[in-house]
């Protein structure tokens, strides 16, 4: 949901080498249904924590969503369900 050039500021502190998306509008947040709706700061709309495994077809063969901003998949889960997929 951060503008442009904070994705970019973000990406070039932490040494990324690939893009990061800026979803401004939360027009994709929308569209997969993470908003979680007042959670941010001043009780501004943020996105909701979510991991994706998208096959070479483009089907969505796993999903992680939580509802605490600090907790993600591990890479164990990660693997555990790449591994599945297989």
């Amino acid at each position: 949901m951060d503008p442009p050039s904070a994705s970019r500021n973000l990406a070039e502190k932490a040494g990324l080498k690939f893009p990061i998306l800026s979803d401004e509008n939360s027009e994709v947040i929308r569209k997969f249904d993470l908003v979680h709706a007042g959670a941010g700061e001043h009780g501004h709309d943020v996105a909701r924590p979510a991991e994706f495994l998208v096959d070479s077809t483009g089907t969505v063969r796993w999903v992680n969503l939580t509802e605490n901003y600090w907790v993600r998949a591990t890479p164990e889960q990660i693997m555990k369900a790449a591994k599945a997929v297989e």
